[in-house]
Parts: structure tokens; sequence; C-alpha cells
């Protein structure tokens, strides 16, 4: 971890939750699974911006059969820490899902609202299947009947950021996940 540019963030981290070499152990084992399951199928995986790009950067490495990626933009959050329950698509999708066995990469299943939103919508594009990739999951909060297929983690209940997770756009470049401190988003 490189701390010395890292200090002005981790003063505001109350504890490391995953490091830096934990996170890869997990991504190499659900690519190694992704790459079993899709053996022979036409996988496109589609992340979902701007938390999961680390993850799926990592994850497309770790998957050793031919994939296509796309990427979608949707916007829930605003600058706050609850979702807003609106869900709405900042970039859509480029390729057409006719044909192909879609793999949803997100870096949090959390309230499951918009997930289940992106997930309905993309099935009516004529996809031959949809599953779900996450990172990390926090079932104690889900809203909407989501299952993600590929789960890395569950998560505490926490405000977690880093690997791409963020609070205000802030804390994604670091490369461990980690608990920020409830003094810093304001509870």
């Amino acid at each position: 971890m490189a701390q010395n540019t890292n200090n002005s963030m981790m003063k505001d981290i109350q504890e490391v939750l995953l490091s830096e070499e934990k996170l890869q152990q997990i991504v190499q084992d659900i690519g190694a699974q992704i790459s079993r399951d899709y053996e022979g199928k036409k996988l496109l995986m589609v992340s979902i911006l701007k938390g999961s790009v680390v993850f799926m950067a990592d994850l497309m490495r770790a998957i050793t059969i031919p994939c296509r990626i796309d990427f979608m933009a949707v916007s829930s959050y605003g600058s706050g820490a609850k979702t807003s329950g609106v869900v709405k698509i900042i970039k859509d999708l480029d390729i057409p899902l006719e044909g192909y066995d879609l793999l949803i990469v997100e870096d949090i299943l959390d309230s499951g609202m918009t997930l289940s939103y992106i997930v309905d919508m993309l099935k009516s594009r004529g996809p031959r299947s949809i599953r779900i990739c996450t990172l990390f999951d926090k079932p104690e909060r889900r809203m909407a009947e989501v299952k993600a297929t590929y789960v890395g983690t569950q998560v505490p209940d926490a405000f977690i950021v880093g690997y791409g997770l963020d609070y205000d756009e802030r804390y994604r470049n670091l490369p461990f996940v980690g608990i920020l401190k409830p003094e810093v988003y304001g509870e």
C-alpha cells in the first residue's frame, strides 16, 4: 500500500476491512468461477459505473474465456450516504444485448433498488441470460428482491470506501476497503 500517497485519506478511515491482497484473492476466485460457468457461452460483462470500474478491470483480467465488456452509468445516490430511490440512466450500453449471456458487474449490492431497475430494463432487450456479480453484499440493507449469482464477500452495514467505492467522489483510489469514520459522512 502506498501509505505516503494515501495519508490524507487514511485519517478518515476507521478500520481497514479488506486488504489489497485479500481483494485480489476474492477477484481471482470469482474470475475462475465465471470462467467455468460461462465456458462456450457469449459472455458480455456490463460494469455499472463508477464504483465497479476497479473491480471490473481486475475481474476481466481474472477471466480466462473470451468476453466482451460494456459500461452503464446510473445515478441513484447524489452526494448523500443513502439511496434516493430514483434511478437515472446517465450512460446506456453501446452493444445490443440479443444473444448475449449478460453478467452485470457491480461493486456493492445493498438496497438492491438500482440493480432491480437495471435488470428489469435490460431483460426487455433480449439477452439469453442475466446474472449479477457483486464484489460486496449487504443483505440486511435489501429493499428489493435481487440476488447475485457471484458474491465476493458480505460486508457489515457500515459505510465502506476504497477499491472503487466512494463517499462524495472521494476515496475510490484507495487500494483496500475501509470503514469510513461516521463523522466524515455526518452520522
